[in-house]
């Protein structure tokens, strides 16, 4: 079997290349004089393919006598600058990732959407699989980006595709990783003061690795999965996090007048060029929310045991791989 993975550069993607390497052949899509990102000097066994979402005679070329692809890549972003960039890597990337399987007889695909793609209300508490979107100012641009972009693998499994579609939640990878979702362990080890009201939904990547490959095994097509370990206050999160580290646990919760006040010297940053802080209201407000992305399908699909919150963390801050 001939595995082509976008993203392989990335998170998530680097740790499913080497957990799919069992499957077959592994080729990652990598942009001409970009590095290898986390398999950098990990990479024994890939074959590294010349290629760009956004060029679609580049994944055409890719995808030759490929069986599978695993879509991983992406933009993670929650700045408001970052909207146009968003919806062309990650609702068009996705677009042309489709469009060359289709064009090359490529069928099964495995697509990283995210937990975001759900949606977000003020009112909601819990959310499934089957939570429908919902127009909503709580919705950010890089939620709409991953909602349109699962918009077009469906439409991919309408012209003949099959596909899983998985929707992590924040991605417990390891400190060393420094990509987007591990950046939320710098706020301990900066001993930060504050905490936000809400609740965080959170995975161990080595979880969600296994759980992606388990579901494949099981070719569980036309359906899409949440992957959460659980959902936990942000101060409980914190603690539990500052105890590990060895750090000082942020002991204040931030209140409305406080995040307002944030928002809107951030702003003031943006305009003068000297601030890349991913807050704004939105983020500001879904922080502040308890909602629960139920896990529920993934455990009636397969059995699974989650590591331990502590577990991922002492993981994450050690030199294990």
């Amino acid at each position: 079997m001939k595995i082509l993975i976008t993203g392989a550069t990335g998170l998530f993607g680097s740790y499913l290349s080497k957990k799919f390497m069992g499957e077959g052949e592994i080729l990652a899509l990598k942009r001409e004089h970009r590095s290898k990102g986390l398999l950098e000097n990990s990479d024994s066994g890939i074959t590294w393919v010349e290629g760009d979402i956004l060029d679609p005679l580049s994944l055409e070329e890719a995808m030759d006598k490929v069986d599978l692809v695993i879509h991983a890549a992406g933009m993670v972003s929650f700045n408001p600058g970052d909207e146009s960039k968003l919806m062309k890597i990650n609702v068009d990337g996705t677009a042309n990732v489709v469009n060359a399987m289709l064009a090359k007889g490529v069928n099964k695909l495995i697509h990283v959407s995210s937990v975001s793609a759900l949606g977000r209300t003020a009112e909601a508490k819990v959310a499934d699989e089957n939570t429908p979107w919902v127009e909503s100012t709580l919705n950010t641009p890089y939620a709409i980006s991953k909602y349109q972009a699962e918009l077009e693998v469906w439409r991919g499994v309408q012209e003949g595709l099959e596909a899983i579609v998985i929707l992590p939640s924040i991605i417990l990878g390891k400190v060393s990783d420094d990509r987007s979702s591990t950046q939320i362990y710098h706020y301990v080890l900066e001993e930060s003061k504050y905490y936000p009201a809400g609740t965080v939904n959170f995975i161990d990547i080595r979880d969600a690795v296994e759980i992606t490959h388990q579901l494949f095994k099981k070719n569980l097509w036309g359906e899409k999965f949440i992957l959460n370990n659980s959902a936990v206050l942000y101060k409980d999160f914190f603690e539990t996090m500052a105890k590990v580290f060895e750090k000082k646990a942020p002991a204040k919760k931030v209140s409305p007048f406080q995040i307002k006040l944030a928002i809107f010297f951030i702003g003031i940053g943006r305009l003068l060029g000297i601030s890349k802080n991913p807050l704004n209201k939105q983020t500001a407000m879904l922080a502040q929310l308890s909602i629960t992305m139920d896990n529920r399908k993934v455990t009636e699909a397969i059995k699974f045991r989650y590591h331990s919150l502590e577990d991922s963390f002492r993981w994450a801050k050690s030199n294990e791989n």
